[in-house]
């Protein structure tokens, strides 16, 4: 095999790894960069390098000795003599050159195929404009309103928004109306609304409607939330995830599957019967790149560029599956906007106007109402108490003049402080909600990207919490699954569970999460010794890392966490935590918190809410609204 033959090979087999790398293991941009090299190289070398030909003549039977002997002549027209029995299978695999055509057209085939699956893949962001897309869903839910996000994409359409209890299947109430929605294309045919007056804890049922009235989608149902002000303990259930991307792994035209919210749909809404114990989820939290705006591909600084993204994601029949169930509190991360993006706190820097645009629209203006255009903010569920970190838009690296750098700037940090300050003697469980992992164990770009890079501040945070019973922080980010300790000499100890990706590539060829941490605190151990007088418990005082893994997975392309918390007995406050990755429990964990006693309310609103509905519906009076 001459040296040209060889090239061919070599580039031909160096396309198609790195083009399966590309397609179904990272979409990485050195990948994306080096499959039309490579496929070019694999052309030219085929194209000059000799095919292997046979020739034979039969020239006319001459008898010798008595014998008949036919002379064969072999010409090679200059090309390579090679008479051994070509290895079809090893030739394909290998990307051999071929003596046979048929072998030599498969071959090129199956390029020219992984040509084609790169370009739909890279392609289908900028083609699949989703501009037909209409769809609504639940967004924030509290225990006396819901906000409802609908896309309808008519110009100077309007809809009206019809609601009732969903009280007895057999017996349906009449419908009422809510708010009037209205659609224009500055908006992208989006529209958010806010129906309140409702119950808490109790199940509705929405749907939008025309001017006369007449159902045009729907319903859909959701269940309001318990009043918080009550000193009573929940049991509920919630999922986080974050990072996805349509069609990775790649499949050919499957432009809109996103696989991950095929396994959470079916995790979350089981054909057969599920566990009595468990309760249903209640919400999703989606803790950030909801979309890729640079993965495969950066798709441009513009409004329109970033909004397909989105009508595309809400398009896919796979979220369809579960935003039409579920309601679920978005914050966002870097991808959403660009990698590793920083926000300086400067709103008009590219491409942070064109890419808020997008996610305010379709994400962040049905979350839960915050200060003015702000994307942090915080909500309750019972005892349960939420704080959604905005950490891309204040994100300020350390510089000479500040030398600490902030990763929330200093009004969201205030706001934070507050807030876990009314939460202390409020709820049972806190949850920090964070794009990004609290924890300094992470290697690689995750030392500039994730808390690493803000130790001062990340010190003074995590100082306050130890002093507050039940911390919890969820993050995402790393496309690996975590849960991490924080240790404190006397205070409590601070939990995290990071969890991603919900459907997107995870790290098949290194791991950057360090075990523990190199700096220590000390902690008091009880141990009991047996003496000749009895058992006598013993307190020593022992060195423990002051960040320390406790499970750590790292492979899997669709991984969620489900949380379930239980206070119905406030003495013994318990998370149990499981991980499901591609569709299967990996882990559980069970959290035992310290009691809190919660404050009670004496608001007037608590026993006209609560108390006198529960009193009228046990003597069959069951009022629709009151006042």
């Amino acid at each position: 095999m001459d040296s040209l033959s060889i090239a061919q090979a070599v580039f031909s087999t160096l396309f198609r790894l790195v083009a399966f790398v590309f397609l179904r293991v990272i979409p990485s941009p050195l990948a994306k960069a080096a499959l039309p090299v490579l496929y070019i190289a694999y052309l030219t070398t085929a194209f000059f390098a000799p095919t292997t030909v046979k020739q034979i003549k039969v020239e006319e039977p001459a008898v010798q000795n008595g014998e008949v002997k036919v002379e064969e002549t072999k010409h090679t027209n200059g090309a390579i003599i090679d008479t051994e029995e070509e290895d079809a299978f090893r030739t394909i695999a290998l990307s051999l050159p071929a003596r046979s055509p048929r072998l030599r057209y498969a071959n090129a085939a199956i390029n020219g195929l992984l040509v084609l699956m790169a370009v739909e893949f890279l392609a289908t962001p900028f083609l699949d404009t989703a501009a037909d897309l209409s769809f609504s869903r639940i967004g924030a839910v509290s225990s006396d309103s819901v906000k409802i996000a609908v896309r309808f994409p008519t110009p100077n359409a309007t809809a009206q928004l019809l609601f009732r209890e969903h009280k007895d299947p057999e017996k349906e109430a009449s419908w009422r109306s809510g708010p009037s929605l209205s659609f224009s294309a500055d908006a992208d045919f989006v529209h958010t609304v806010k129906l309140s007056g409702l119950w808490p804890n109790t199940t509705y049922e929405y749907a939008l409607a025309d001017e006369n009235r007449t159902l045009t989608s729907g319903p859909f149902g959701f269940r309001t939330f318990p009043d918080s002000r009550l000193s009573t303990g929940s049991h509920f259930r919630f999922v986080a995830s974050s990072c996805i991307t349509p069609n990775f792994p790649y499949l050919p035209l499957h432009g809109r599957t996103i696989k991950g919210f095929d396994l959470l749909a079916d995790y979350l809404f089981p054909t057969t019967a599920p566990v009595e114990s468990v309760p249903p989820a209640e919400f999703m939290l989606f803790l950030g790149d909801f979309i890729y705006s640079d993965v495969p591909t950066y798709i441009g600084d513009s409004k329109e560029a970033y909004r397909r993204l989105y009508r595309r994601n809400y398009q896919s029949k796979s979220f369809k599956k579960i935003y039409e169930r579920l309601p679920i509190f978005h914050t966002y991360d870097d991808h959403e906007i660009k990698n590793n993006y920083a926000g300086l706190g400067n709103d008009s820097q590219p491409p942070f106007p064109s890419a808020s645009d997008a996610f305010k629209l379709y994400n962040a203006d049905a979350n839960y109402d915050s200060l003015a255009d702000q994307h942090y903010y915080n909500f309750r569920y019972g005892d349960a108490a939420f704080f959604v970190l905005d950490t891309r838009r204040y994100r300020t690296p350390a510089t000479e003049e500040t030398p600490d750098g902030t990763m929330l700037g200093e009004t969201q940090l205030a706001t934070l402080h507050s807030w876990l300050a009314h939460a202390n003697g409020t709820a049972s469980f806190k949850f920090i909600v964070s794009s990004v992992p609290f924890t300094s164990l992470w290697g690689h770009d995750a030392q500039k990207d994730s808390w690493a890079a803000f130790p001062a501040e990340k010190a003074a945070l995590l100082e306050a919490l130890h002093s507050v019973p039940n911390v919890v922080i969820i993050s995402g980010d790393r496309h690996e699954f975590a849960s991490i300790e924080f240790n404190s000499p006397h205070l409590h100890t601070v939990r995290e569970y990071s969890t991603s990706p919900l459907s997107m590539f995870d790290i098949p060829f290194f791991r950057t999460l360090r075990l523990q941490s190199e700096e220590t605190v000390p902690q008091n151990v009880s141990d009991m010794v047996l003496t000749d007088e009895g058992p006598v418990y013993v307190t020593e005082t022992v060195q423990v890392p002051k960040e320390r893994v406790v499970k750590y997975i790292a492979r899997g392309n669709a991984k969620w966490s489900s949380f379930e918390m239980d206070t119905t007995d406030l003495t013994r406050p318990t998370l149990r935590i499981e991980v499901v990755i591609d569709g299967k429990i990996k882990y559980r964990e069970e959290l035992v918190g310290s009691p809190v006693k919660l404050q009670a309310s004496n608001a007037l609103g608590v026993f006209v809410t609560t108390g006198i509905k529960d009193v009228f519906n046990r003597i069959g009076i069951k009022p629709s609204r009151w006042f």
